[in-house]
């Protein structure tokens, strides 16, 4: 019998890695004897660069890089187990952590560092880079990023504007010529859900910018200034990526990535599912477990448990997907009427508090792996 063990963190708990140690503990403790396959999984957001680097046997790298505030930190990045293919969160560099309500601030806060990861991870001779854009405490469009990486934008004298979202307004040129020509070479790819064009009343500044410390007027200031870029990029050449879906993502870092190194947008979970090489572990799987925090009904919408059940229905369509949550929310039901996902279990023993609840995380898990274990040992001595 073969069990495929591929989950999400258990946010507040336990890594994607952890998360499958344990569910397999529990699962062993019926079927000591069963084939397991853990793959450790994410969907482009946050512990992305953890799950793959323990799904490929990869390592972390550290990076000196500046913050969204222009401060120099060491940030993490990943290079998986291929050693060509590396793995950033730009919240590692530009994300809402390093800012508080009172330095909170898009027309000032930049992507500068995301930039400076892309181009540590360039001198490591990597072929292909996985960017999850999620958390970002930036509307800089991904100007700061461009500039990181070479690219020149110049105010009406010639000048390399300043760093955040208030300095586009004084753009006037857009040169690519300094780009860092390793990225002709690289295959970039956006791990990100988020289908917002750039400007206008979905884009990055009106529904991303208040999370960020945007007030109503920055939120003015900010598309505008998003709009005169997106032009100049168009002046010197670049694509015009204004109305594209997910150009607003991270506060505009997807247009930017677009634009100035040829990145391509996809499904976080998909990239996820593509490097763990989760279909090919999955064949012949006889049952699959995954699972993360908390599960609703937005979990269809490019989630973790959604995005493992469809794929390895692909490859293992008998196999029985079942998912274990530390929370289940509101419409599962409508999960099951996918066919992708059969069932679905909680994973607190009794009620609890929060501290007391991701405290007991590993052992809850455990049994209800154990539990439903033994109902799938029942049902196969029954038949």
């Amino acid at each position: 019998m073969k069990f495929v063990i591929a989950p999400d963190s258990f946010k507040g708990g336990l890594t994607a890695k952890e998360a499958a140690n344990v569910m397999a503990e529990g699962i062993k403790r019926v079927f000591p004897n069963a084939e397991y396959a853990l793959v450790p999984m994410a969907d482009g957001g946050e512990g992305t660069v953890q799950s793959l680097v323990d799904a490929t046997n990869g390592q972390k790298m550290i990076a000196k890089v500046h913050n969204p505030l222009n401060k120099l930190v060491n940030a993490e990045y990943g290079i998986l187990g291929d050693g060509e293919t590396a793995v950033i969160e730009m919240a590692a560099a530009s994300g809402l952590q390093f800012v508080n309500k009172e330095t909170a601030n898009p027309l000032i806060t930049t992507t500068y560092g995301t930039g400076e990861l892309i181009k540590d991870a360039l001198d490591h001779n990597i072929k292909k880079i996985i960017i999850g854009i999620g958390g970002s405490a930036t509307v800089d469009g991904g100007a700061g990023m461009a500039q990181a990486l070479g690219a020149r934008l110049l105010d009406a004298d010639n000048h390399e504007i300043g760093l955040g979202g208030g300095e586009l307004a004084s753009l006037e040129q857009v040169d690519f010529g300094g780009l860092d020509p390793r990225l002709k070479n690289v295959d970039i790819q956006i791990a990100s859900d988020v289908t917002n064009p750039l400007t206008g009343k979905n884009g990055a500044a009106p529904v991303f910018g208040p999370q960020k410390g945007a007030d109503e007027e920055m939120v003015n200031i900010l598309d505008k200034n998003l709009h005169h870029y997106a032009r100049k990029i168009v002046a010197a050449g670049g694509p015009d990526v204004e109305q594209t879906a997910g150009a607003g993502a991270a506060g505009g870092l997807g247009a930017g990535l677009i634009a100035f190194t040829g990145a391509t947008m996809k499904r976080g979970v998909e990239l996820v599912i593509e490097a763990t090489q989760l279909q090919k572990k999955a064949v012949g799987a006889d049952y699959v477990f995954t699972g993360e925090g908390g599960i609703d009904f937005q979990t269809k919408f490019g989630k973790t448990p959604y995005g493992v059940a469809k794929a390895t229905k692909e490859v293992a369509p008998t196999a029985p997907v079942i998912v274990l949550a530390g929370n289940i929310g509101k419409g599962v039901n409508d999960l099951y009427s996918s066919t992708a996902i059969d069932a679905i279990f909680a994973t607190p023993e009794g009620a609890k508090p929060l501290k007391t609840a991701l405290a007991d995380a590993p052992i809850d898990i455990a049994q209800t792996a154990e539990n439903v274990a033994r109902l799938i040992k029942v049902s196969h001595v029954s038949n």
